[in-house]
């Protein structure tokens, strides 16, 4: 939703009945993940997506009937019907959206989001379901609770919930049975979180190229070199922030979490091997370095005598990126983004899924 919260805020503060539809649930090879949202206001002005396209119109016609209703609705949709006359979807996914009318109470909600997403601050959006008050929204942040959902035993546990997702910036539904109630609870969770951290080390040619793709894939792009020579705006237009400091020293006084990503590419021992011992310490979701199978291997040496762990070295993505025989710096910046993607979805093997499944050498010679 985050993508469309400022227009739908400007629309309820303008006074336009708004209603949301998100997706909930999936099942096979859906569409649109968990969370994308579709708005539309009571003259069908409509913004944002469920299925890209498949099921749109008959979203668009539930959104417009739950706000002449008052009554919010959970709708599925899937493979269509042999004969065409059903909607569906012709990837042959299914979607499970949830379509409610935004009242003043979840439009207040919505206008405290948008004020924290502006800040760069984290919170979760709490709706319910199913329940006594479905389509009621809570706000949660690490330190506070905005909204009521109608059970103070549902809110109490769907804050729990996601406080913890959020650490982890996770988004889906979760259900709770409650004590006295026959039928499950189930809320809808989506994290606001941060962008990401990229940190990329080294001014060098491919430097420039990883921080696009890098602002692509939402991540805020530092690039780190202790060379001031290296390290100017003329020869990196694209970083969010240069930094002019050993990397070592600067990555130990860093925000490094589990979504962190972190790029060695100074490809030398002197700034290398410091490095990597303070970003194996730290929880980085992603860690890989420039170099070939040759190098890696003398670097690897000087981290088993510096006192690094083989269950730490397994940690390190070298060399850096998929084996999809990259050369300019713009394929090595691909290499590494999807390898990035890559582990982000699980489909890297190894040591908990962290290292590469690539068999030779990949992005840059010795």
């Amino acid at each position: 939703m985050k993508d469309i919260l400022d227009q739908v805020v400007r629309w309820t503060a303008g006074g336009r009945k708004v209603a949301l539809a998100t997706v909930v649930a999936t099942e096979r090879s859906a569409p649109r993940d968990p969370g994308a949202t579709l708005a539309v206001t009571e003259d069908a002005e409509v913004l944002g997506s469920v299925s890209g396209g498949c099921v749109e119109t008959a979203v668009i016609e539930e959104a417009l009937e739950a706000m002449r209703s008052g009554t919010p609705r959970r709708v599925t949709y899937g493979i269509s019907d042999e004969d065409g006359i059903a909607v569906g979807l012709s990837c042959g996914g299914t979607v499970h959206v949830f379509i409610h009318p935004v009242d003043p109470p979840a439009g207040e909600i919505l206008a405290r989001l948008a004020n924290a997403a502006d800040r760069e601050e984290a919170a979760a959006l709490v709706t319910a379901v199913t329940g006594t008050r479905p389509g009621t929204m809570m706000l949660v942040s690490s330190q506070a609770t905005a909204g009521r959902l109608g059970d103070a035993r549902l809110e109490q546990a769907a804050t729990a919930d996601a406080r913890a997702m959020l650490e982890q910036a996770q988004t889906g539904a979760r259900s709770y049975v409650l004590a006295g109630e026959r039928e499950p609870a189930e809320v809808f969770i989506e994290s606001f979180a941060p962008s990401p951290q990229m940190y990329v080390f080294g001014a060098t040619t491919q430097a420039d190229a990883v921080a696009r793709i890098g602002k692509f894939l939402g991540y805020r792009v530092v690039v780190c070199d202790a060379r001031a020579a290296l390290a100017t705006r003329d020869r990196l237009p694209s970083p969010d922030e240069i930094v002019v400091r050993w990397p070592d020293e600067f990555l130990a006084a860093a925000r490094v979490d589990r979504r962190t990503a972190i790029c060695v590419l100074t490809h030398d021992p002197k700034f290398d091997i410091p490095l990597l011992q303070v970003a194996l310490a730290t929880p980085a979701a992603y860690i890989g370095a420039l170099g070939s199978r040759r190098t890696h291997e003398a670097r690897v040496r000087k981290l088993v005598e510096a006192g690094v762990s083989e269950e730490q070295l397994s940690r390190i993505h070298a060399p850096i990126g998929l084996n999809i025989g990259a050369r300019t710096p713009e394929e090595v910046a691909v290499a590494i983004a999807a390898e990035i993607v890559a582990l982000r979805a699980g489909r890297l093997r190894g040591d908990a899924g962290l290292r590469s499944t690539a068999p030779a050498a990949k992005t840059a010679s010795s």
